[in-house]
């Protein structure tokens, strides 16, 4: 069987085109404008690729060559399948209407079933989607909560779609760049990824006067981007000495050191699907305290990787943060077990 994959998560798109090669001939499809140059180590050799050459186009009719270029490479594979992700860019759409034309059968991977809090979607986006949950063979999603979302929510029918947990996702670009020398920083609490909404950062800085009540010389490390960050200054005001803020885009290097660094990982969102952040976490050993949102109390098992607390509860998200902070080795029992789950 030959595979085509391509879409808008890179790290997820060369894992998932590893695993495959283990049993098809591969081809993926690399925007080289996307590409950190340390994600060519992890492609297995015996995967295929594909890269769009040059800077990124402005619009669209500067990519109108690269995606006839990109057509014929497709054409010259020959694929029995194609994966890609729901929604993507004018590439994978291409794709996608490439394959249909020519009845190669379509899988789509959709991370998210609907928007998430605060996100806006322009009527191209959601023709993209439309089109393609509506004339794909088969959608895959990441949890069995989110499975029955998608059914419900877009009257799919049932055999089409299916749930694969998330899985590894980015834990091998963040494991390149592990170091042995850098050593766990006792009481300190790490909030990592994009910075909206959803993920609730203002709950775990509302917790934070419960929490140093309790162990006063903890800190939480803030480390992403997003929508703008004066909400949460305001939220700190004066109390700024028990965080450390990273408010940019993080380098798989300097994450690997906040992962390494890091006593447990949290996360407070009040909305989501899924979260890459869970397994990244697991590469490294950490437990997780996490909200009952989505399909994530799916991979965080509940006493045993972790803590599942309500969503908007600084109480109870302080309690739990509290109880593993104060127990060293229920601490690292529960990151071993994640590593191995």
């Amino acid at each position: 069987m030959r595979v085509v994959i391509s879409g808008s998560f890179i790290d997820y798109e060369l894992q998932f085109g590893n695993f495959i090669s283990k049993l098809s001939d591969v081809l993926l499809v690399l925007p080289k404008y996307e590409l950190p140059g340390e994600f060519y180590k992890l492609i297995n050799s015996k995967v295929n690729y594909y890269i769009f050459k040059g800077a990124k186009p402005k619009n669209i009719f500067g990519k109108i060559p690269k995606l006839i270029d990109l057509l014929i490479a497709i054409h010259h594979f020959k694929p029995d399948v194609v994966h890609l992700q729901l929604g993507g860019d004018i590439a994978d759409f291409s794709i996608f209407m490439y394959s249909r034309i020519f009845r190669i059968k379509t899988i789509i991977t959709c991370h998210d079933v609907k928007p998430h809090k605060g996100e806006h979607y322009n009527f191209a986006f959601k023709f993209r989607l439309y089109i393609m949950r509506t004339f794909s063979n088969a959608i895959i999603v990441h949890g069995e909560k989110l499975r029955q979302q998608m059914i419900e929510t877009y009257r799919m029918p049932p055999d089409k779609v299916f749930f694969v947990h998330i899985g590894e996702h980015e834990v091998a670009p963040f494991k390149l760049f592990e170091r042995s020398d850098i050593k766990e920083e006792k009481n300190s609490i790490l909030f990592f990824g994009r910075i909206y909404e959803y993920k609730g950062l203002k709950y775990l800085i509302k917790a934070e006067p419960m929490i140093t009540e309790k162990i006063p010389n903890c800190k939480i490390v803030i480390a992403g981007t997003g929508e703008n960050f004066g909400e949460y200054n305001i939220l700190i005001g004066d109390r700024r000495q028990h965080f450390v803020i990273h408010n940019y885009r993080i380098s798989y290097q300097e994450g690997a050191e906040l992962f390494k660094q890091c006593s447990v990982v949290v996360l407070p969102y009040v909305e989501a699907s899924q979260s890459g952040v869970v397994p990244t976490a697991y590469g490294f050993k950490k437990p997780i305290i996490a909200t009952n949102v989505g399909s994530i109390d799916e991979i965080v098992d509940d006493g045993k990787t972790g803590l599942i607390v309500p969503c908007q509860d600084p109480r109870a998200l302080a309690e739990a943060i509290i109880k593993l902070l104060n127990d060293d080795e229920l601490r690292k029992k529960w990151g071993k077990k994640g590593l191995l789950s």
